[in-house]
């Protein structure tokens, strides 16, 4: 089997889990949003995805999104050049950039400038970075609160009882939209299951919407990874962020420690 070959497979493997998992939870798979976090791939990876038609791709190191996004609007250029200068309609949609790592405040600018969706926003002085940011651009940043259900303290994310503040604070300001919440879970030895995280998070979830802070478009539990993601969707997730099990296990010489948040 080729490398592409086993690319598409584990691709369709995942879709074919998530539609499971999706059935079970009394969804579709159209209902659960699959980022892949393409930390340890080759950008080859992530271009034979995107003609497989898919299009929402994460990375966790500002730089690594920087020239990745940089390196694939590139060859989509290219490629639309190339299908027009031979009559040819071309078929691919634009990617769509997920921050799904921890994000300092002096990188929030090139996210913006990046990203569809930044996953990791745990404190107000970066949300009003961005809302500085977002006004200057005149245009609207989407964000999600990362919350640190989990209580694992090498994760990032906001304590469970500041995280309705924050999404109330976020919700205040005119050009960063919250749309809703982001978690981990732990697997440490000594964690929690990862479906009690999952729980907690969507009860928290579910807790902010009852206090009429948001509005609909609160409405996106980033939940669940490689090793996890099928908890998650049965605990209410809609977007899973999955590396490993999609380009398959890094390098050992390159391979996260378990503390890692966005190994996925």
């Amino acid at each position: 089997m080729t490398a592409v070959e086993s690319l598409k497979a584990r691709y369709t493997e995942i879709q074919q889990r998530i539609a499971a998992a999706a059935a079970a939870s009394g969804r579709a798979a159209k209902d659960i949003l699959l980022v892949g976090i393409s930390k340890y791939s080759g950008v080859e990876e992530i271009r034979e995805l995107v003609l497989m038609g898919h299009r929402d791709f994460g990375e966790n190191q500002m730089q690594q999104l920087i020239q990745r996004s940089a390196m694939i609007d590139e060859w989509l250029a290219r490629y639309r050049s190339l299908a027009v200068a031979t009559g040819k309609r071309p078929t691919v949609d634009p990617v769509r950039w997920h921050m799904v790592g921890h994000l300092q405040r002096n990188k929030a600018r090139k996210a913006a400038d990046i990203c569809r969706l930044i996953h990791s926003v745990d404190n107000l002085g970066l949300a009003e970075d961005l809302q500085d940011i977002a006004v200057a651009k005149e245009t609207t940043i989407e964000v999600l609160v990362q919350v640190n259900t989990c209580g694992d303290r090498a994760k990032s994310g906001c304590a469970i009882p500041a995280a309705i503040h924050l999404v109330e604070s976020i919700e205040s300001m005119t050009q960063v939209k919250v749309r809703g919440l982001m978690a981990m879970a732990s697997h440490e030895p000594d964690g929690e299951e990862p479906r009690a995280t999952f729980a907690r998070t969507r009860e928290l979830f579910q807790e902010i919407v009852t206090t009429g802070v948001v509005g609909p478009d609160f409405n996106l539990l980033s939940m669940g990874m490689s090793n996890d993601f099928e908890d998650a969707i049965a605990e209410g997730s809609n977007v899973v962020r999955i590396g490993s099990a999609l380009f398959g296990e890094p390098p050992a010489d390159q391979a996260a420690p378990a503390t890692d948040p966005a190994q996925g």
